[in-house]
């Protein structure tokens, strides 16, 4: 026997996030009554994380389905949600989540102008597609938006995924997907970056290396803030930031390549929070932004580590 508020939910994008969500649901005893699935990838991944559940056009997806969750690529939401609504297949009542993380329910204001309910639920996670994305749902946040009434249902359905829902109001959800993604994305590339730099000067694993310091910086990071920032640019040392910057420019050969660009950027920035957070004097600040600058400065090198 079922139990009592069990959906039929139907997913809509049978990508990384869809079909991990669906499975989730599934686990929580929702019935998933259908999927779509385009790509031979999409279909493999449906049959493996939602064994038994047929594969149907959208249309029939939203006709049969309590929830429905559209996990559609940003770009393709809007236009999704429009063309069901011109062919009239909301209803009244329905439950319509979104997985966006930039978007909140105003993208769903076709869903609202049928009757049914929009609700944006966001998973803080990056997906793999397989089934140890399950795992990582039971230490992952949710963004969640919803009308002040239907915040309840958003949020009992993410408990139910087993992750924290945490509310995040329609005006603030570029600015939160932008703190994600720039935390998440960015994290991939400067990792790949720093690793190319090793691999050049001959480490041949250079996530041995990498992983310890990595992953003592970020859980120093979580734990303290600001106050775990070490490195020659939070000490001031304008000799070692110049000596970094000459190196780079150079293995770049001075064409400004995207490590360059990229330790450039980031050395000003963690120049400026750090003088913020009184850890540098003003003129320790300029000595930076110079040798940053004219990698021709000069100054001590530290004996202290990275």
């Amino acid at each position: 026997m079922a139990k009592p508020g069990r959906l039929g939910v139907g997913i809509i994008g049978a990508g990384k996030v869809g079909a991990v969500l669906g499975a989730a649901l599934r686990a929580a005893e929702h019935a998933v009554v259908g999927v779509s699935a385009v790509s031979d990838a999409s279909r493999e991944r449906a049959e493996t994380l939602l064994p038994g559940v047929p594969i149907l056009e959208v249309q029939d997806i939203v006709e049969r389905a309590e929830l429905v969750l559209l996990a559609v690529p940003d770009d393709a939401l809007g236009p999704l949600v429009e063309g069901l609504a011109k062919l009239g297949a909301w209803q009244p009542g329905q439950l319509v989540a979104h997985t966006s993380g930039r978007f909140g329910v105003g993208i769903l204001s076709p869903v609202r102008a049928a009757g049914a309910i929009p609700l944006a639920l966001h998973p803080a996670m990056t997906f793999t597609g397989m089934s140890l994305d399950l795992t990582r749902l039971l230490d992952c946040s949710f963004g969640v938006t919803a009308d002040p009434a239907m915040l309840p249902i958003a949020q009992a359905l993410v408990v139910e995924m087993g992750a924290e829902p945490v509310a995040i109001a329609e005006a603030d959800r570029t600015v939160y997907h932008a703190a994600l993604a720039h935390g998440s994305n960015h994290l991939v590339t400067l990792v790949a970056q720093a690793s190319e730099l090793l691999r050049e000067v001959g480490v041949d694993a250079p996530e041995r290396m990498l992983g310890p310091l990595l992953r003592a910086s970020l859980e120093n990071a979580l734990a303290s803030g600001e106050a775990a920032l070490t490195g020659p640019v939070a000490r001031g040392d304008v000799g070692t930031v110049a000596a970094h910057s000459a190196a780079l420019r150079e293995l770049d050969g001075g064409s400004g390549g995207d490590i360059l660009e990229a330790y450039l950027a980031m050395a000003r920035a963690t120049a400026r929070r750090a003088g913020s957070r009184g850890l540098l004097k003003p003129e320790q600040i300029d000595g930076i932004r110079q040798a940053l600058d004219n990698p021709d400065a000069d100054g001590p090198i530290p004996e202290e580590g990275p």
